[in-house]
């Protein structure tokens, strides 16, 4: 992949300058907005405000890996990420910008005032009259949860007027994001449904899908790939199982960012795919990670791109729950894997989430409870049988034969949260071990599976255990949007692992 490519150093310092404008954060509420059949106006805008958007976050990627702390990118997996990075911005900054002439802003922005304006060429651009526009002059972001830096006259700083004087006189009238191209401009725009958009609107909406699956594919496989990064780091530095904390930091940071960017380019495509054919709509939530038959039961109508504004827990929970006992069964050549009971009340909890998203995280953590419960109980339960048939001989004994002690999934919803409790009995963790388990790389297994040099995230199966990435990785997925995972943990007995997850759908991106 992408073997004849080079990061050229008029590249890097392109780069560089990108990486210094602010990202403008999109929050959840601004990706519903579109609808369950966007107008392919929104999309085109929207589409333009993705081609700005993602070079300047994909530009922080490739800094940040450029200088990774404690030589961590010097390692061959890093620099192979980075240049990932820079190719997919390279990509997404010589795509040919669209013309816009005055017939199609009329069309574009039938309702309200346009924020374009010409240039000589008669091509529009992005205005930078800030005078009507809302989402600057409120200190509110869009949901009204988030407030805004800014820098304006008597905002922030009118209590200090004698010695910030000079600060204020070369601060600019309008906030410091003014130098960044989506400065001022905002993810969703209404436009007209009922009205035939002409073929560049298509044509372009397509150009930059195109350009983004193919982006989503070249980064499919970076987690695994930093983790071998870091595998590389560790074996280089005769570090042992406990990772860094400035490595620990910047993962965690690296990780949050990533799923950002995974999160607007899949809602992208997505929101692509569902202004044509309902078909396609069911192949892009497949491809999405909502994998599960219920698709076909409740109507796709609650679906904005990869979001569902309608989201059953416990259904996903199901699913969640048959991916986790498959993969424990193939791993463990079981019949059957030990029980996993799901307690939900008897009303259905709905709320507005990323279905993908929490059936990564249920997924992971009840892999490790899968395990746990197998690893920890075997020993006992067949010690056991041998107390009872003192003539049968230790592995002899089929894992088939052996009563595992179930596992529990418990749903319940707050006012504010919604709760998933999963509790096992697979003997704990010890207490001092137990912040080991937020970091990267630290495994109970020991020998962690090693990447194919040809490695594809595509085909490759999911480890029943190996990697160290599930946890700490399943946190940030519920931290993205304002949630958390805890861990509370008895040693000798078993573990319960909270899954809050935010039902106000308020929260905006926690950019960097």
């Amino acid at each position: 992949m992408g073997t004849g490519w080079e990061l050229t150093s008029a590249l890097k310092s392109k780069i560089f300058q990108y990486a210094a404008h602010n990202q403008t954060p999109v929050s959840l509420r601004q990706m519903v907005q579109f609808g369950p059949s966007p107008s392919p106006g929104s999309i085109f805008l929207a589409s333009k405000f993705i081609v700005e958007e993602l070079p300047i976050r994909l530009a922080k990627k490739v800094k940040d890996l450029e200088y990774a702390p404690q030589g961590l990118n010097e390692s061959p997996s890093t620099i192979k990420v980075k240049n990932w990075y820079a190719q997919s911005f390279q990509e997404l900054t010589e795509l040919p910008k669209p013309k816009i002439d005055e017939k199609l802003a009329s069309m574009l922005f039938k309702n309200g005032v346009h924020r374009y304006e010409a240039d000589e060429s008669g091509e529009l651009h992005h205005s930078t009259n800030y005078e009507d526009n809302p989402a600057i002059n409120n200190v509110f972001s869009d949901d009204g949860m988030v407030l805004r830096q800014t820098h304006q006259h008597g905002y922030g700083h009118g209590h200090s007027h004698s010695h910030s004087h000079s600060h204020i006189q070369s601060s600019p009238a309008i906030p410091a994001k003014e130098n960044s191209p989506t400065f001022g401009m905002t993810y969703f725009n209404p436009c007209p449904m009922n009205i035939i958009w002409p073929r560049e609107v298509y044509a372009y909406n397509k150009l930059v899908c195109d350009a983004l699956t193919k982006i989503k594919l070249r980064h499919d496989a970076t987690v695994a790939t930093m983790a071998q990064g870091v595998q590389e780091w560790k074996e280089r530095n005769k570090a042992g199982s406990i990772i860094n904390s400035q490595i620990q930091t910047f993962l965690d940071r690296f990780y949050m960012s990533r799923i950002g960017i995974r999160m607007l380019i899949g809602q992208h495509i997505a929101l692509n795919m569902s202004q044509s054919s309902p078909t396609k709509q069911r192949i892009n939530s497949f491809l999405n990670g909502t994998q599960g038959n219920n698709q076909t039961s409740n109507s796709r109508l609650n679906y904005v791109g990869v979001i569902c504004t309608d989201c059953n827990v416990a259904e996903i929970a199901e699913d969640a729950i048959q991916t986790a006992s498959y993969i424990c069964e193939e791993y463990y050549g079981l019949f059957e894997a030990p029980e996993i009971q799901l307690v939900a009340p008897h009303h259905a909890i709905n709320f507005m989430y990323v279905p993908g998203h929490l059936i990564h995280m249920l997924f992971e953590t009840l892999k490790n409870s899968l395990r746990a419960t197998i690893e920890f109980h075997t020993p006992l339960l067949k010690q056991k049988m041998i107390e009872e048939n003192p003539g049968m001989k230790y592995d002899d004994i089929d894992l088939n034969d052996l009563k595992f002690p179930p596992i529990k999934v418990i749903i319940s919803e707050g006012s504010q949260d919604i709760t998933i409790k999963i509790s096992d009995e697979g003997g704990g963790i010890a207490r001092r071990e137990v912040p080991l388990i937020w970091t990267y790389l630290y495994t109970t297994v020991h020998e962690t599976p090693k990447l194919e040099p040809e490695f594809n995230q595509t085909s490759f199966k999911a480890p029943m255990a190996g990697f160290g990435y599930g946890l700490p990785i399943s946190r940030l997925y519920a931290q993205y949007f304002g949630g958390d995972l805890k861990l509370i943990s008895m040693e000798g007995y078993g573990t319960d692992v909270y899954l809050h997850l935010n039902r106000l759908s308020s929260s905006s991106e926690p950019l960097p």
